[in-house]
């Protein structure tokens, strides 16, 4: 299949990228800018564009069976002199559908829109939260624009976990580094704990999803329900420290309270239906792969 890819110049976009690659489809990387030179991705054929902007016309999409969508915004994405709310409306509630209508448009036959797990495993998040909202907007609005001849399937997905050949990581460099004690943070996990998913399950989801996915539905996919402290602790295992992490009522600076919708001290859990991960085909119990891959990309 010729495939296109939506930030596939990222981290999931570009790891769904390569594994599609893999299975011998023609993949082609899309985003704002090129890949970083040192990546499978470069190699790639690349398409310039921000969605947001509207850039992705139909005759841009024309001539791609399937497509990608990997460049959800989340509050990353959002300028510093941006509205934050604003910024996230326009890009989650507003230019999503466009976007998949132009694959639709364009003659594309399967859409698969990548998006968050909060909306359906806590929807009790959704009334305080605009973020939450705007990703469950860009699931239903992606959706709503399927028709006969014309499939569009969500995947939401956990915290995640993995790398990408080259790819630097502001998120899993510091991981690495600090459970080599070159960070002078104490060794702690703030309370609480979510699911957590590795990127090879999350590209084997993708690559399920567009073979066999049910057009208008969205996906919960997830693997190990953890602990912020377990899952620091696997960090630290895998570089060989031994130091034994403590859970604290108490913000870690790598892990900021932002980044907990649920609130530090709360869990929000995934119970994958069994059914839908056969479906899907991704593989279960490989979080500690995929830190095992972080490690040995950013060790020093």
């Amino acid at each position: 299949m010729q495939v296109l890819i939506v930030g596939g110049t990222g981290a999931l976009g570009g790891h769904a990228a390569i594994h599609l690659a893999s299975k011998g489809h023609t993949v082609t990387v899309a985003g704002r800018k090129p890949p970083h030179p040192d990546t499978p991705m470069a190699k790639m054929p690349f398409l310039q564009g921000d969605y947001v902007a509207g850039d992705y016309t139909a005759a841009k999409l024309k001539g791609f069976d399937w497509v990608v969508f990997a460049a959800g915004n989340d509050p990353r994405h959002v300028p510093p002199d941006a509205d934050f709310a604003a910024h996230l409306f326009k890009a989650n509630h507003e230019a999503v559908p466009p976007f998949f209508a132009a694959c639709r448009e364009a003659g594309v036959k399967r859409a698969l829109q990548l998006g968050s797990y909060y909306h359906q495993t806590a929807p009790e998040l959704l009334a305080g939260n605009g973020y939450i909202r705007s990703r469950k907007a860009a699931c239903d609005g992606a959706r709503g624009e399927a028709r006969p001849g014309f499939d569009v399937i969500s995947v939401n997905a956990p915290f995640m976990v993995g790398s990408v050949p080259g790819l630097p990581s502001m998120i899993f460099d510091p991981y690495t580094q600090w459970a080599q004690g070159k960070i002078p943070i104490a060794a702690y996990g703030p309370a609480g704990g979510t699911n957590f998913m590795s990127f090879r399950s999350l590209s084997e989801a993708i690559e399920g999803a567009l073979e066999r996915g049910v057009s208008g539905k969205a996906y919960l996919v997830g693997d190990e329900n953890l602990s912020y402290t377990q899952y620091f602790q696997r960090f630290f295992d895998a570089v060989g420290n031994p130091t034994q992490l403590e859970e604290r009522d108490q913000e870690n600076p790598l892990l900021p309270d932002i980044a907990i919708p649920q609130g530090r001290g709360q869990w929000v859990r995934v119970q994958p239906d069994p059914a839908e991960v056969a479906l899907l085909g991704y593989r279960r119990h490989d979080v500690i792969n995929g830190v095992a891959e972080v490690v040995a990309q950013f060790r020093s």
